[in-house]
């Protein structure tokens, strides 16, 4: 009988111990973009039922308030046990060139991703011999929204260079459009600088950018400068007011014709507002970029110190897995990193960016971390700022060059 009581006791010991699994899940995946996180979430916790999930997130367009509080944390010694990140030079010319994260690679080999994502992605989250972060999705930035109703209404048609938006934008000012194309907080009008960028350089142009072999000085940067300064003549005034989803809600409202965003606003369009893609909402390429994939991926990390390793391992690997990826990007209004993904699960946005993904000639986002380091991205917002209250070109890029030179892109 006592042997009984002893065995019973150090089972119900055990299984507090089990139950008492807990691991925090560090994003700035909130309100519209929850659902899609909610469903990791309880995908993790379907196969590690024992565990309980802190979903810690941190609201805020692009990770803007996000970063600041992962700073805190981070140099403060207390880590999440995981936290998001874009892919790329967000996270290396941060966290990883501080030593700050733990190398991933065993983590590849043993679960197979290593063939599972696309080589060109594995060296955007590889550096010192090292990968770094396990890339949850691709998502496209350069896509220009707009309601096919409404265009017709107008009698426009979707502009393919930035000459001939502005054009259509003298057109629909005409017709009394206040604001042809809309645009939100500060982070949303770099969004739509490096399109105009890519746009007009070329991605050749744009990589080199980034690469030290154009200075920001170059008279053809100064001159997408010039034309960026054109297009925000064609946007709203009450921008710096707008959140990336309130400014997508005028595009279906019909009180503007276009918007460039990302294709997470597919994932709002379909999951939040119920709309019909090809329907209710069209895309395009934005202006320029024609057979060219502006990418970003949303990835995460596991920090050196993090208090729960294991449970933080096992979220790392149901974020690679193939059901992972099938189960939050269909929300998401992203495409699988993976390159075995079931595109049966997939609406007709989706699709179409998957096809493109692989057809097309890819190019990294500045305004999403992966070409250029956050000391480049984090001071470039008040660039921007400058330039949209005095539409100043050249010196706008001479201090784009100050800021390359700083933050080690540019000589």
């Amino acid at each position: 009988m006592k042997k009984a009581l002893m065995l019973a006791a150090a089972l119900a010991t055990a299984s507090s111990a089990l139950a008492a699994g807990k691991v925090e899940i560090f994003s700035w995946w909130s309100g519209d973009e929850g659902p899609a996180l909610e469903a990791l979430i309880k995908l993790y916790q379907q196969k590690y039922p024992n565990v309980k999930v802190d979903n810690a997130t941190v609201s805020g367009g692009a990770g803007t308030n996000a970063k600041a509080v992962l700073k805190t944390r981070m140099l403060g010694g207390t880590p999440p046990d995981s936290f998001q990140a874009h892919a790329g030079q967000e996270l290396i010319g941060t966290w990883v060139v501080a030593n700050r994260m733990e190398d991933l690679t065993p983590l590849f080999k043993s679960e197979g991703w290593t063939k599972a994502f696309p080589q060109d992605l594995i060296k955007l989250i590889s550096a010192k011999g090292g990968i770094w972060s396990v890339p949850v999705n691709v998502h496209r930035s350069n896509v220009m929204w707009y309601n096919p109703a409404k265009l017709k209404t107008w009698g426009v048609s979707v502009p393919k260079t930035w000459p001939e938006f502005l054009t259509t934008c003298a057109k629909l000012k005409a017709k009394g459009v206040s604001a042809p194309l809309v645009v939100g907080e500060n982070w949303t009008q770099q969004h739509l600088w490096e399109n105009v960028m890519i746009g007009t350089l070329g991605a050749q142009g744009w990589e080199n950018l980034w690469s030290g072999k154009t200075k920001f000085t170059d008279p053809k940067v100064v001159a997408a400068f010039t034309t960026f300064g054109k297009v925000m003549d064609c946007t709203n005034k009450d921008a710096s007011g707008l959140s990336w989803q309130q400014a997508s809600d005028r595009i279906a409202a019909g009180t503007s014709a276009f918007n460039i965003m990302g294709d997470w606003a597919a994932g709002y369009y379909t999951t939040t507002k119920k709309l019909a893609p090809g329907k209710d909402f069209g895309w395009a390429n934005t202006p320029g970029t024609a057979k060219v994939f502006v990418m970003l991926a949303d990835s995460f990390g596991l920090p050196k110190g993090a208090k729960d390793r294991t449970e933080a391992m096992n979220w790392l690997k149901v974020l690679g897995s193939k059901q992972g990826q099938d189960t939050f990007n269909p929300l998401k209004g992203s495409i699988a990193a993976r390159i075995d993904s079931d595109l049966s699960k997939y609406n007709t946005y989706s699709k179409s960016a998957a096809a493109d993904w692989k057809s097309s000639k890819i190019v990294g986002s500045m305004a999403h971390g992966a070409v250029a380091p956050e000391s480049f991205t984090s001071a470039f917002g008040a660039i921007i700022d400058q330039f949209v209250a005095g539409k100043d070109a050249r010196g706008a890029a001479a201090a784009a060059q100050q800021l390359a030179v700083r933050a080690g892109v540019s000589k």
